[in-house]
């Protein structure tokens, strides 16, 4: 069970169109192109998934806008460093979609038993997570599974992504950007 679980909502509401940033395990070391690339998506939001590596990602991040993060396992414990975090997004005075964010969710494809802890706590629609380094968009029943990839010193053959929650008419598109080449990323 995680150390420590906090809860927030952000107030999308007014925005046109909000767009979230997502990253993960930079490791200290981010791609040269990660904040060049998220200044360009003009985010209303940056979540980092964890392996931050250090503090001074999150302080450039920020000079961006608002971020969010949590702490991965090269991360330090401490109480700046929430394991998860739960995110209540309010778009309009009708909508909300709650996120759930941490850095280990996801065993096998399927949300492992700390995940499955926590959304029966607080219920999501989206799991965000980062730690395999592999960009991934997927489903376990009805709630998304989105890992942006790793944005940081690339590992084995797996390319250097961050990800995008586009959200239009109350509904959520999810991207991966190539932090190399700076267009869309899709698998294979």
């Amino acid at each position: 069970m995680p150390q420590k679980s906090i809860t927030r909502t952000i107030d999308f509401s007014g925005i046109e169109n909000p767009v979230i940033a997502v990253v993960s395990d930079t490791h200290g070391r981010p791609h040269p192109g990660l904040f060049s690339s998220v200044r360009e998506v003009r985010p209303s939001l940056i979540l980092h998934a964890g392996d931050v590596g250090d503090h001074r990602v999150l302080t450039e991040l920020g000079g961006i806008c608002e971020v969010l993060f949590v702490r991965g396992n090269v991360d330090p414990r401490g109480p700046g460093w929430p394991d998860s975090m739960t995110l209540h997004l309010r778009l309009d005075e009708q909508h909300r979609l709650t996120l759930l964010l941490l850095h280990f969710a996801v065993v096998d494809l399927k949300l492992n038993k700390m995940a499955l802890s926590l959304l029966r706590q607080s219920p999501a629609e989206i799991v965000a997570f980062g730690h395999s380094h592999i960009p991934f968009l997927g489903a376990d029943g009805k709630i998304t599974l989105f890992n942006p990839g790793s944005a940081g010193p690339r590992r084995f053959r797996l390319p250097i992504t961050m990800g995008l929650m586009e959200i239009s008419a109350n509904r959520v598109t999810f991207k991966h950007l190539d932090l190399q080449t700076g267009e869309a990323w899709k698998p294979g």
